[in-house]
């Protein structure tokens, strides 16, 4: 058992040494008779999102570059690159997700589950890694769009990320109604990918996070488009309020673990704040070693 103050163990599996937690959540929820967050469990069979019929229009306009030698100077995953260590744990990490928000032989897809948040109890603990990373993962995908949020709206950094420029964003179609969310968004030359960015820096944003418009926001950005996956990069949870609003308005929310630094009672905290969403998942970010000897990346010929 550890206190307060001791890291993570740092023996086990990334997906293995994450789960030593979730012991601690379920007094986190009400008692001992309520429900752990879900772990990342095994794939099973999805359901083909190539017979959902799409309704929105297809687009047509204008798509930005991405800057892939920016990407690959600070370890994110590269479109069409070379299969990595990186890339093949993060497609370990999307299907588990993509299953959850598409449903599957076994088990329905989970109520708003094509929203995901990605959160951390810190600063500096990997989320927004982690959150470009799986958005470039899925769009990969044949049967599926992505559109990454950045509703870190104090420190936003997805656009630096990928060398791009923005103006308006979520946070101006939430603050203003006649702003068409729709016509904020980045469309990107990477098949498959979009950003939305955090727009305008206010004073009040957890309060325009719940108010109702966000909720009318957020269903035109899914409802008309099922084929698309939104990724929501937050504040880290115990830093600013508008991760714990936003938890109420996904099915799906990632909390990043920092290798051997987070603690204990930090995430327990920030898992407190997170109650609003019912499946919570942890991803461990920054192990050094692999107990079990995984090389991806090797097996197609390249290294990390």
């Amino acid at each position: 058992m550890m206190n307060k103050h001791t890291p993570l163990n740092k023996s086990g599996s990334l997906l293995e040494r994450a789960a030593q937690v979730y012991d601690y959540v379920p007094a986190l929820r009400g008692g001992p008779g309520d429900q752990a967050p879900t772990q990342i469990l095994p794939p099973e069979p999805a359901v083909s999102a190539s017979s959902v019929v799409r309704t929105s229009k297809p687009y047509n306009g204008p798509r930005v570059i991405v800057d892939r030698e920016k990407l690959r100077e600070a370890g994110f995953i590269v479109p069409d690159g070379p299969v990595t260590g990186i890339s093949e744990e993060f497609r370990i990490i999307k299907r588990q997700l993509l299953m959850a928000a598409k449903g599957s032989t076994k088990n329905p897809p989970l109520p708003n589950g094509e929203r995901i948040l990605i959160c951390s109890a810190h600063p500096n603990e990997g989320k927004t890694f982690c959150s470009l990373n799986l958005a470039l993962s899925i769009a990969a995908e044949k049967d599926n769009e992505v559109l990454l949020v950045d509703a870190d709206f104090a420190k936003p950094s997805i656009l630096s990320s990928l060398g791009l420029e923005g103006n308006k964003g979520f946070m101006d179609a939430l603050a203003d109604p006649d702003v068409a969310v729709e016509d904020c968004i980045i469309h990107t030359d990477i098949p498959g990918f979009t950003v939305l960015p955090a727009g305008d820096q206010t004073n009040n944003d957890t309060e325009f996070l719940a108010s109702a418009r966000t909720e009318q926001v957020l269903n035109q950005l899914t409802q008309n488009n099922p084929t698309r996956i939104v990724i929501f990069d937050s504040p880290p949870a115990l830093s600013a309020s508008p991760a714990s609003v936003l938890a109420s308005h996904v099915g799906q929310v990632l909390m990043v673990v920092k290798a051997d630094e987070t603690t204990e009672t930090a995430l327990r905290d920030a898992l407190s704040l997170m109650a609003a969403c019912e499946h919570i998942q942890l991803l461990l970010n920054g192990t050094k070693f692999s107990p079990t000897g995984r090389s991806f990346g090797s097996y197609y010929g390249y290294g990390e």
